[in-house]
C-alpha cells in the first residue's frame, strides 16, 4: 500500500509538523528513532525518511527485533559463515550486508537482548562486524533507523539497554502521535482502507455511512491506524457495517477512556451494538476506578511494588499483571533525554 504515505502527513498539524522535519533529516545520515505506541505508522515514517534521503533506490531492509527468537537474531542481523553452526552449509549475508548502501529499520529496538548489543554499536560506530562464526571484519555503509514503542530510558535505568548504544541511536528522535490527537485523518485513512479492500477482495460494499465515520472519529483506537485498518477490513468481509462496528467493540481493550466518553459513545452507537455499548461503560467504569485506586498506591508508595501489593491485599504477580494492563509504567514517568518531534 505505497500510496497510503502520501496520506500519513495530510489533514493533521502535527504530521505536518513531523514532515518538515523528516524533510531536513532525510538528507544526512543520521540514525533516527521513531517513537509511538503500535500501529500509529513508524514504519511508514521510516520508509518516507528512506525514500527522500539520497539512498533512494537503495536496499530497505526491515528486521522485526520482537519477532526474531534472541539465539536467531545475531545471525540474521550479521550472517554467517559456513560451519558456523549444525546447518550452515554455506555462508549467508545478514540484513546489514543485505542493506549495505540503504537503509536498515530495526522495528522494537528495546527487544534486542543486552548480550547482542555492543556488537550492534560496533556497527553504529565502526561500521563494522564479523559474521558468526567469522573472523574477518565486514564493512557496510548502512543508515540505521529504530522503532521502538516503550520507554527505552527506563530499559537503560534497569539495565536491559546499554546507554552507550542508547545516545547512539538517538542522535535525533521523532515522536508520533495516537490516531486518536489525529482524528482529522480518520475519514482519509478509513477511504483509503475501503478502496484497497475492496478492490483487493473484488466485494460490492456499499459506501461508508456517515454513522459509522462519525463512530470511528468518536472513537479512542487504542490500536491506532492498524485497528482502524482491521475494522474497514471487516466491513468489507462482512459486507455489514453493524457487525463490524459490534466486533469493534467487543475487541476494544483498556483505551483509558473516561465514564463520560463511553457514554457519548452510547449516543452515537448504531443500534445493533447499544446493548453491548450500555454492559461495556458499566465495565469501563469499574475498570477506571480499579486503575486510579491502584495508581494512587502506587505513588503513595513511592512505586515499591511488594508494599503496593501489600496495601491492595493482591499478589504480587497480579499487581503487575494490573500495571501492564492499564499501561501504568508510562505514567510514573521519565525525564526527556532526547529532543522530541510531535
Amino acid at each position: 500500500m505505497q500510496d497510503f504515505s502520501h496520506l500519513l502527513f495530510a489533514n493533521s498539524p502535527k504530521m505536518n509538523k513531523l514532515k518538515t522535519v523528516i524533510d531536513e533529516i532525510a538528507k544526512t545520515d543520521i540514525t533516527v528513532l521513531i517513537k509511538g505506541e503500535s500501529g500509529t505508522g513508524k514504519e511508514w515514517v521510516a520508509q518516507a525518511i528512506h525514500h527522500k534521503s539520497n539512498r533512494q533506490g537503495k536496499p530497505f531492509i526491515k528486521v522485526n527485533c520482537a519477532a526474531i527468537p534472541r539465539g536467531l537474531l545475531e545471525s540474521e542481523l550479521f550472517g554467517f559463515e559456513k560451519g558456523a553452526f549444525t546447518g550452515a552449509h554455506l555462508r549467508k549475508p545478514g540484513k546489514f550486508e543485505l542493506a549495505s548502501g540503504g537503509t536498515i529499520l530495526l522495528n522494537e529496538i528495546g527487544e534486542i537482548d543486552i548480550s547482542l548489543q555492543a556488537k550492534l554499536l560496533q556497527v553504529l560506530q565502526d561500521g563494522a562486524f564479523s559474521r558468526l562464526g567469522g573472523g574477518d571484519d565486514v564493512f557496510v555503509d548502512t543508515r540505521v533507523i529504530t522503532t521502538t514503542k516503550d520507554h527505552l530510558e527506563k530499559s537503560m535505568l534497569e539495565g536491559r539497554f546499554r546507554e552507550d548504544l542508547f545516545f547512539r541511536i538517538n542522535v535525533m528522535t521523532v515522536t508520533i502521535p495516537p490516531l486518536r490527537e489525529r482524528k482529522d485523518q480518520i475519514p482519509s485513512f478509513s477511504q483509503f482502507f475501503f478502496d484497497h479492500y475492496k478492490q483487493r477482495y473484488g466485494k460490492e460494499v456499499p459506501p461508508l455511512s456517515s454513522k459509522t465515520l462519525n463512530l470511528f472519529k468518536e472513537y479512542h483506537w487504542p490500536g491506532n491506524i492498524r485497528e482502524l485498518e482491521n475494522a474497514v477490513k471487516r466491513i468489507i468481509l462482512f459486507s455489514d457495517e453493524e457487525r463490524a462496528l459490534r466486533d469493534l467493540f467487543r475487541r476494544r481493550e483498556q483505551d483509558d477512556m473516561k465514564p463520560n466518553g463511553m457514554a457519548d459513545y452510547y449516543s452515537n452507537a448504531p443500534v445493533g451494538t447499544k446493548d453491548f455499548c450500555l454492559k461495556e461503560l458499566g465495565k469501563k467504569a469499574a475498570e477506571t476506578a480499579e486503575k486510579e485506586v491502584i495508581q494512587n498506591v502506587l505513588q503513595e508508595t513511592h512505586w515499591n511494588r511488594k508494599e503496593a501489593a501489600r496495601v491492595l491485599r493482591v499478589s504480587y504477580k497480579a499487581l503487575l499483571y494490573k500495571i501492564g494492563k492499564y499501561h501504568l509504567n508510562e505514567r510514573k514517568g521519565f525525564p526527556g533525554l532526547e529532543e522530541e518531534v510531535g
